[in-house]
């Protein structure tokens, strides 16, 4: 999400200050896990909304239209990926309504499986059995399998 290594490398450590700070706020009424989740991303938003400048050295050697080399040769790590997330957010997107709501609370919100079916009414078994028809259909629409292949793996 940081786009950066180095950022991406402290923001880890930012978090685990902020649960030390925040650990007081942690009411119990959700999983420990979704609490975590949130002040995780939290974190991570507050990174992108703080404003940071590149600073570039002056005695930087620079080409004719004024860039400097190292910023018209680097790789774009705001790109990096990019059409792997349209991929999975279009596989999502074709989903049934169960799987995708099975999937996207438990793999990418953090809830589990009590209290997915606790929202919803319905038993754990159905909610991990919808996680794992989805989880299926990913791989089949993401690696180019059919069904069959995929489900024996």
């Amino acid at each position: 999400m940081l786009r950066d290594p180095v950022e991406a490398e402290d923001a880890p450590q930012d978090v685990v200050v902020c649960v030390f700070h925040k650990i007081n706020t942690f009411r119990g009424e959700s999983a420990f896990s979704s609490w975590l989740y949130r002040l995780t991303i939290n974190s991570v938003l507050m990174r992108f909304r703080k404003k940071k400048h590149t600073w570039i050295p002056l005695e930087e050697r620079r080409d004719d239209d004024g860039a400097s080399c190292s910023e018209t040769e680097a790789v774009d790590l705001n790109l990096s990926g990019v059409l792997d997330r349209i991929d999975l957010q279009s596989a999502i997107a074709v989903l049934p309504n169960g799987q995708k709501t099975a999937f996207v609370l438990h793999d990418i919100q953090g809830y589990d499986h009590r209290e997915i079916a606790k929202m919803f009414g319905y038993s754990t078994g159905n909610s991990k059995s919808q996680l794992h028809k989805a989880r299926l259909r990913l791989r089949s629409l993401l690696y180019g399998l059919p069904k069959k292949e995929c489900s024996e793996r």
